[in-house]
């Protein structure tokens, strides 16, 4: 199977050594997401902020490869604080509107720039 390299100008771009995104057949793999905020470069200041930035760097991400949230098959979420968890799952829900993912949220240590909350997710590619 064909490994395609994702990449968005509408996404930021990698931080470290992978790309924003693999499409091999018809599934998409996307890399965690920081909820940098496209307009500035920078993670905005508040959880919600970063949260919505973060679900929009994957769902620009997802488009460049041909698929949507309604696509995802499995979502991971990072939160630097499981204190947040409902504030991010408010957040989240609102771009699945036909049903939601598998889904698995942990807290870590510590996210890359200083994040507050990390996406990533699987997806597939279906004719509509």
């Amino acid at each position: 199977m064909k490994r395609e390299i994702i990449n968005t100008t509408h996404a930021p771009a990698a931080v470290g050594p992978y790309v924003q995104g693999i499409k091999t057949g018809d599934t998409v793999f996307v890399s965690g997401q920081l909820g940098i905020d496209m307009a500035t470069g920078k993670l905005p200041d508040t959880l919600e902020k970063q949260a919505h930035c973060s679900m929009k760097n994957v769902g620009a991400i997802l488009e460049a490869a041909g698929s949507n949230y309604d696509q995802v098959v499995k979502t991971t979420i990072f939160l630097q604080d499981m204190n947040d968890f409902a504030k991010v799952n408010e957040i989240y829900a609102s771009y699945f509107k036909n049903g939601f993912p598998a889904r698995s949220c942990v807290q870590i240590g510590k996210l890359p720039l200083g994040g507050l909350v990390e996406v990533e997710c699987v997806a597939v590619i279906t004719e509509e």
